[in-house]
């Protein structure tokens, strides 16, 4: 009996050891390190949640942090642990991730809405420039540069994120065509390295760090701080509408607008499938130029094409600007019935997708699944994918927007590390999507990522050429493809500025302590 009874206990504490190996423990020793924030090790399931709602990686702790140095100090600390620790890094900014890439599953997250960095402050004069906090949220920068009658030159379409999080992928909106993403209008930046060091670079000082670290998906270092370049903020928008049932057509008249000199300042497109009641909806935000004819228009059963511009203007340059706009919209091939415009303040175009997250926050429907698919392609390739696509896989519905509009590599900068198409042009189409929990119909995440599936796969089999934005895979082989050419100094640059592969592992780019290869 008691040969049973210790051969129990001796079962149950082998059983106990192998918990315990499996599981790792908190080092004690980042309970004594000398911050001046905080880490907790106990309130860490929100650091396992992001907006693409499809991945929870529980972290082992927390760091919320008061400076720059509380987190040069963390992973400093972690990288003389060496290999042999488990402990990975992440920076989570406003959460806005979509595959978990802002996870560190039993590393170390960083809350960056913690950093209490120094003021943000605007820099006037014939080269503005604000200076700000890497955990800044580029709404907060709109508020505050427009108090100096200046912002930001180009954005992304959703304000409410993190200037390190956009910063580390591209940042992408309508006015990309002229001044290219956010990571092209960048002075300098303030970085903490997977080493722990926090460095100073820009474009003349320790230059290869700082073209590393815009677009570089996090793996090079932790964004601090970043100097934005600054242009004078117009106080009105005209925003125009218009639609075409021939895609053709459509792509002509966006590539048209982006050469040259365009009289817009925004352009964007978006495909809408089998909507009824559109131009009802849109009279509640824009007026028509012939209600008579836009009323009979039907949307009903079709696939349309919208093409949406916006010119900025003060009031003084009212007459000038709408003269301006009538010349450029009578060169279009649009359906004549279909022209809607709207005036609205500058802030309230820029925040207006905020407005559509209020109201599904209300519904319930903004923490749901968002199984996106973004891509980059070139504008060769841009009427077969669109003619397979929209003719063949997505015939009756989306589950979210579908945007679709072309930009000018030459504004964008081939020192950082963003992959892009080789063509002088190409066309961003971002699938939106968003899944209704729990259903197994064509609104479910399965059926949306299996039409994610289809286009991937129709890409990689008709040889588009195609990179994801805000990319995502899972093996090593899919990252070198992605990378492509690129992929050497890529690897260079990680074994540079991130030897143990501390930083950003929701990327599944590389694993920690195990080999760098080429």
């Amino acid at each position: 009996m008691h040969f049973l009874r210790n051969l129990i206990i001796l079962f149950l504490i082998c059983i106990a050891i192998k918990i315990n190996l499996c599981v790792p423990t908190i080092p004690s020793s980042l309970k004594t390190l000398p911050i001046d924030g905080h880490f907790d090790f106990k309130q860490v399931h929100h650091a396992a949640k992001d907006f693409g709602n499809r991945y929870s990686f529980l972290p082992s702790a927390v760091l919320h942090p008061k400076s720059a140095s509380d987190i040069a100090t963390t992973v400093k600390h972690i990288w003389e642990m060496g290999p042999g620790s488990h402990l990975t890094v992440a920076a989570r900014g406003h959460g806005h991730s979509l595959q978990g890439q802002a996870q560190a599953h039993r590393g170390v997250v960083i809350n960056m809405e913690s950093l209490q960095g120094p003021k943000m402050k605007v820099h006037t004069g014939n080269f503005p420039y604000v200076d700000v906090s890497g955990s800044e949220l580029w709404i907060n920068i709109l508020h505050e540069t427009l108090k100096h009658g200046l912002a930001p030159k180009s954005w992304t379409d959703y304000l409410h994120l993190t200037v390190g999080g956009t910063l580390s992928n591209a940042g992408i909106s309508g006015q990309a065509f002229r001044h290219g993403p956010q990571i092209s209008n960048v002075h300098q930046l303030e970085v903490v390295t997977g080493k722990g060091e926090v460095v100073n670079c820009s474009e003349k000082q320790n230059s290869d760090l700082f073209y590393s670290v815009l677009g570089g998906l996090g793996q090079f270092g932790i964004i601090t701080q970043a100097r934005i370049s600054l242009e004078p903020a117009p106080k009105m928008v005209k925003w125009i509408r218009v639609l075409y049932t021939d895609f053709a057509t459509f792509a002509k008249d966006q590539e048209m607008l982006i050469s040259g000199e365009s009289t817009f300042d925004y352009i964007e497109g978006f495909v809408i499938i089998n909507r009824t009641g559109l131009v009802n909806n849109w009279r509640s935000s824009f007026n028509s130029n012939d209600s008579a004819q836009a009323s009979h228009f039907k949307s009903d059963g079709r696939t349309l094409f919208c093409l949406e511009l916006a010119k900025y203007f003060n009031p003084e340059e009212m007459a000038i600007v709408n003269q301006e706009i009538m010349t450029s919209l009578s060169q279009l091939n649009h359906i004549p019935s279909t022209l809607f415009q709207s005036q609205v303040p500058y802030i309230e175009f820029l925040d207006r997708v905020h407005i559509s997250e209020i109201k599904l926050r209300s519904k319930g429907l903004w923490e749901v699944p968002h199984p996106w698919l973004n891509l980059l392609i070139p504008r060769s390739n841009i009427h077969i994918f669109a003619q397979q696509v929209f003719g063949n896989i997505l015939t009756n519905t989306s589950n979210g927007p579908i945007l679709i509009y072309p930009v000018n590599k030459s504004k964008w900068d081939n020192r950082t590390s963003v992959v892009l198409p080789e063509e002088d042009v190409f066309y961003l189409v971002a699938f939106l999507s968003s899944a209704a929990p729990s259903s197994t119909g064509s609104d479910g995440l399965e059926h949306i990522l299996n039409q994610n599936k289809r286009i991937l796969e129709l890409c990689q089999i008709d040889g588009l050429a195609v990179k994801q934005y805000l990319p995502h895979y899972s093996t090593n082989g899919e990252w070198r493809s992605h990378f492509g050419p690129q992929w050497e100094a890529f690897v260079h640059r990680k074994s540079t500025y991130d030897p143990l592969a501390i930083l950003a592992p929701g990327q599944r780019i590389f694993q920690k302590a195990a080999p760098l290869s080429l």
